[in-house]
């Protein structure tokens, strides 16, 4: 069991929550935002494409688009801690940059080394959160839509509509969320 967080300071607290795996109120809402989103478009699939009355399964997709829409949230969240420190690491420089150039234009008044670390350090995770969460999105869209229709129209196709979708979602969902635990080297 993780310690309590009273044994650290303040500093501490807000490194650890910064670069955990925890997800801030406005990630995990913007995640099942974009998730809900991306598990719905099936429905449009089904509906024209396989004939399936959206009123007579109307059940049966409320289900499966519930479920789809946790495995595809949890991907995000963990292909974007994955991402996050690649991304990290890869603007490490230019935010530094980018801060040292500021410091320059702010000549008026000088800032310790400490600080301006602090600056960079705190940069450098603002701009790798939001790159990681656009990344993140992105690929697990890209999988989870890519399975989906490889399943749905190559693998499952000769099935009747409904267990197609049901295979197809959830098949899609869980695989996506598989590979997002995959440790990406």
């Amino acid at each position: 069991m993780a310690p309590k967080s009273s044994n650290f300071s303040k500093e501490e607290e807000l490194l650890l929550q910064d670069f955990g795996r925890d997800l801030t109120r406005k990630s995990s809402l913007i995640f099942y935002m974009h998730a809900i989103f991306v598990s719905a478009l099936p429905l449009w699939l089904f509906n024209r494409i396989h004939q399936m009355e959206l009123t007579e399964h109307a059940i049966l997709f409320a289900i499966g688009t519930l479920v789809s829409t946790y495995l595809v949230a949890s991907a995000y969240k963990n292909n974007k801690f994955q991402l996050k420190h690649k991304v990290a690491q890869k603007r490490s420089d230019g935010v530094a940059a980018e801060i040292n150039s500021q410091m320059a234009e702010n000549d008026s008044k000088k800032v310790s080394k400490k600080e301006k670390d602090e600056r960079i350090l705190w940069r450098k995770n603002e701009v790798a959160e939001a790159e990681s969460m656009q990344l993140a999105v992105v690929y697990s869209n890209s999988v989870f839509l890519i399975l989906l229709i490889l399943l749905s129209f190559f693998f499952f196709k000769s099935y009747s509509p409904m267990i197609n979708y049901i295979i197809s979602m959830i098949g899609a969902s869980g695989i996506t969320a598989l590979l997002s635990t995959s440790s990406k080297n």
